[in-house]
């Protein structure tokens, strides 16, 4: 998606919990139109971040312009068009999907009409429809997260923050909010997209941002992380002691461990085909072969500090 207008401005954002720094001088820019995913292991301080700008969590430094406006001498105006979908569904269990709708849509200010047009549209975009009159606690888990999604969105935000919105979904939900936060950006929405799930980053050619221990380590297309980020690999496992293939690769680009041999590479087709030719005698030892193209998961394992022969994305072949 193409950047426009700023709509979400954090400028070195900062947050401590006692000795545990959370997010450290963390920037973040997203434009109207445009998805940016926010990626990050577990403890990363994406739910932070997420979090003051929402204005659920104070940071200790930084600042956070939403439209413009500085979100901690003019909270409410900032946030008037800011929707919020956590991790954790938040709905009342006891009241209907229509009236789960219409709590929040009148929080947002929505008259009754545009308040009828919004939730009959968001009905019908995340398959609510035939729900709207039923209590949201007979609900199923993939029913009650598109709810909790349409909450966020029925006052028509102009930034949109989900967190993990596909957790737990079934693949019929995952369909449907992956359709609606496209038609979001369309329509100029900015959203900020945090995920575990890198193929829902690629369908919705989002932008990318990862997060490690509070830092930005990397920002971009998600061509340009794995341009800059991301080496394949070639990893080889022998019956008994692996031979000295130091000889078929460059040099520093082999590492040797009992059985295994891992060949760092950016093009690991044309390295495989050169290891095969040149193993000799050695070939009839060959148990097993694994070829990790360059990608964002290899990209995004390389920056976390993930152990380098861990093979997400591969295609693996057994002898």
């Amino acid at each position: 998606m193409q950047s426009g207008v700023g709509m979400l401005d954090v400028q070195q954002c900062s947050k401590a919990y006692g000795p545990h720094q959370a997010l450290d001088a963390v920037d973040l820019e997203v434009g109207a139109g445009e998805i940016t995913a926010l990626l990050g292991r577990n403890g990363a301080g994406k739910t932070t971040l997420v979090s003051i700008v929402a204005g659920l969590r104070h940071a200790d430094a930084g600042r956070v312009l939403i439209g413009g406006i500085d979100a901690s001498t003019d909270p409410s105006r900032a946030r008037a068009n800011l929707g919020l979908a956590p991790q954790e569904t938040g709905v009342y269990p006891t009241l209907s999907c229509r009236d789960n709708l219409r709590v929040f849509a009148g929080l947002a200010g929505l008259g009754r009409r545009e308040m009828r047009v919004a939730i009959d549209e968001l009905a019908e975009s995340l398959g609510l429809t035939d729900l709207l009159e039923r209590r949201a606690k007979e609900l199923s888990g993939g029913e009650r997260r598109r709810l909790h999604t349409a909450i966020a969105l029925v006052g028509h935000p102009s930034l949109v923050l989900l967190d993990e919105p596909t957790v737990g979904a079934d693949i019929q939900t995952r369909a449907q909010l992956l359709r609606v936060v496209r038609d979001l950006a369309r329509d100029g929405a900015a959203v900020v997209y945090s995920t575990h799930y890198f193929p829902e980053v690629a369908e919705l050619e989002a932008s990318v941002v990862i997060l490690e221990r509070g830092h930005v380590c990397a920002r971009g297309s998600i061509d340009e992380v794995i341009a800059e980020h991301s080496v394949g690999a070639v990893e080889l496992v022998f019956e008994g002691p692996a031979p000295d293939l130091e000889r078929l690769a460059p040099a520093g680009a082999i590492t040797t461990s009992g059985q295994r041999v891992l060949i760092r590479t950016n093009d690991p087709s044309s390295t495989t085909a050169a290891v095969l030719a040149g193993l000799d005698n050695y070939a009839v030892n060959l148990r097993g072969l694994t070829v990790s193209q360059p990608s964002l998961e290899t990209a995004f394992l390389q920056l976390t500090e993930e152990p380098a022969t861990n093979t997400i994305g591969a295609t693996a072949y057994v002898a």
